[in-house]
């Protein structure tokens, strides 16, 4: 059994996941401050991947980054980086389907902090930097741990997006979700199932460590 669809979904999905949470927090930290008609309209430019279809996010990205296009064309030229066919563009895709699903979370947790402890940090003499990651995501942590989480899992099975924009090259951009649909499409079940109980194992392996986490987050604040 080949493993590398197997090596490449993890490798993808834990990149991507460094990427959006990263760009999630500080984009949904820095938007949650915006005047309401603005943040309206950033949320929505933000969040399309998450209700649109996967294969109509792939087209688009299809279309940005092409290499005929003119930012796929410019780093090709420029750098000679191809954003299709390669490993690296199922992390771009992984990105951009699951950025909206941790932006959301660790923007809600932000609108509803209570200022008051920033505010406190201040008057102790506190840096923005140290309230921001010892107040602000002390407080909000569980629900951009949960935000990570589903990002992850919807990084692990990316479909639509991956295979328009990466494609399936065995032992080169295949992941495990195009691997399934490839063993299916040419009648090859059993092997599909195989990959199925493997993508399943994972993710309820990952649900499990981060409840287990979260739970501990909880009672070390009962606790405190």
């Amino acid at each position: 059994m080949d493993w590398f669809p197997l090596w490449n979904s993890l490798r993808v999905a834990a990149l991507s996941t460094v990427v959006v949470f990263f760009a999630g927090v500080f984009a949904a930290y820095y938007i949650a401050r915006l005047p309401a008609l603005v943040k309206g309209v950033v949320d929505v430019v933000l969040t399309l991947p998450l209700v649109l279809p996967p294969t109509v996010v792939g087209y688009l990205l299809l279309r940005v980054f092409g290499p005929k296009r003119v930012i796929g064309g410019w780093l090709l030229d420029l750098f000679g980086l191809r954003l299709t066919m390669e490993w690296w563009a199922a992390v771009l895709a992984a990105v951009v389907v699951a950025f909206p699903l941790l932006y959301r979370t660790a923007r809600g947790a932000f609108e509803s902090f209570d200022e008051t402890l920033a505010q406190a940090g201040r008057t102790l003499g506190k840096s923005e930097t140290y309230i921001f990651w010892r107040i602000r995501m002390s407080v909000c942590r569980s629900s951009i741990l949960a935000g990570t989480v589903l990002a992850f899992a919807r990084a692990l099975g990316e479909y639509g997006a991956t295979s328009m924009l990466a494609g399936y090259t065995p032992g080169r951009t295949a992941t495990i979700a195009t691997t399934v649909y490839q063993l299916w499409r040419t009648g090859q079940d059993g092997a599909a199932m195989n990959w199925v109980l493997v993508n399943i194992a994972i993710s309820a392996v990952v649900l499990l460590v981060m409840n287990g986490f979260e739970q501990r987050c909880k009672q070390g604040k009962g606790a405190a």
